[in-house]
């Protein structure tokens, strides 16, 4: 097949990556290696743009747009002006990997939908994207295929935005190779990141529907337990048992969970839950919410808690912390983990493209 001219959103690649970074970043990376894709990449941001060309992988072209990001969506929610081309030129295909798909003259759309949180929190949102739920409905309606890191948000998508199930590919994440052979941190680490010895490990941006709250209601049930560290940007709640870490690179990141008694993310909503599969790479025990995209991504190889349960939520945590290393699951759950990778989810990402584009 003929190369494809593809136009990804490379906005999420700026400033600190949590999950919907760390996937463009990857899938960026996948994309530029192969021969039968030539990927650009554009940032909807006016001062910030200039800084893609240095996260972007070596080759790979950068664009920017003269204009605010804010008031490119309100334009694009009364119309479908202006389109993506009149900034980046001609392409066969644009991609929006974080939620929103510009519009476009003649090049075929691909919208990445994570999660549907937008659409069942929406008091969540920050002010400035009180847009997004009606922005996320148009591309959904506009876009040729529709990708979605899970099957459970593939069948929320279909059900919520009314498009057929067909036009929607599963991508599922993946897991880098350096999980499989973290280690936990030395003492000097330790002690520059200020850890403690022992301690239960949150990874992930603060927010309402990530469950902190009832996290530490079941932590406090149990002084026994050991801390809570949290890592990822904050502000994390505080008591005299839970140390805030801050953002880490992938490196020290790696360490910290490989260190860890256990992983726990007890949110409210997940579109797929990385920190879930990267903990089961570096074989520590993982304790996460009873819903469908952590049920799914994690197939048996955590400790399921209903949402909000506190005595359930404090009786996991101690199950993990006891279980012995190297358990029967063990060799089991990093096998999991280890058939995610980024190589299939830009597969099956260009994929989508190719059936966009015909």
């Amino acid at each position: 097949m003929p190369e494809l001219r593809v136009l990804l959103d490379g906005t999420p690649l700026l400033g600190a990556r949590t999950g919907i970074g760390r996937y463009t970043a990857s899938l960026a990376e996948e994309l530029a290696s192969r021969s039968d894709v030539d990927m650009r990449a554009v940032a909807f941001t006016l001062r910030g743009w200039r800084r893609l060309r240095h996260v972007l992988p070596h080759g790979t072209r950068a664009r920017g747009v003269p204009v605010a990001a804010r008031l490119l969506r309100r334009s694009w929610l009364r119309s479908p002006f202006p389109p993506i081309e009149l900034f980046a030129g001609p392409t066969d295909v644009v991609h929006g990997t974080n939620f929103v798909l510009p519009p476009a003259l003649r090049a075929a759309g691909v919208l990445t939908i994570h999660d549907l949180a937008f659409i069942d929190e929406p008091a969540d949102l920050a002010p400035s994207d009180r847009g997004l739920p009606e922005l996320v409905r148009r591309g959904a309606a506009r876009a040729d295929v529709i990708c979605t890191p899970t099957a459970a948000v593939a069948d929320a998508v279909a059900e919520r935005f009314s498009v057929g199930r067909d036009k929607i590919t599963v991508t599922p994440l993946g897991v880098d190779a350096g999980w499989f052979t973290g280690r936990p941190p030395s003492p000097d680490a330790r002690k520059m990141l200020g850890l403690p010895k022992e301690y239960l490990l949150f990874v992930g941006a603060a927010g309402p529907r990530k469950g902190l709250d009832w996290l530490l209601r079941a932590h406090a049930a149990a002084p026994e337990l050991p801390p809570l560290v949290f890592s990822g940007p904050g502000p994390f709640p505080s008591t005299d048992r839970t140390f805030h870490i801050g953002y880490l690179t992938d490196v020290d990141l790696q360490g910290v969970v490989a260190g860890a008694g256990a992983l726990v993310l007890p949110s409210r909503d997940e579109g797929f839950g990385l920190p879930v599969l990267e903990a089961m790479a570096c074989d520590v025990p993982v304790v996460c919410t009873d819903i469908p995209a952590l049920r799914e991504v994690s197939a048996g190889f955590a400790r399921l808690v209903p949402y909000a349960d506190d005595e359930a939520l404090t009786e996991a945590l101690r199950g993990a912390v006891s279980e012995p290393a190297g358990t029967g699951d063990s060799a089991a759950r990093r096998a999991h983990a280890a058939g995610f990778t980024w190589r299939r989810c830009a597969q099956r990402t260009v994929e989508a493209y190719q059936r966009a584009a015909s």
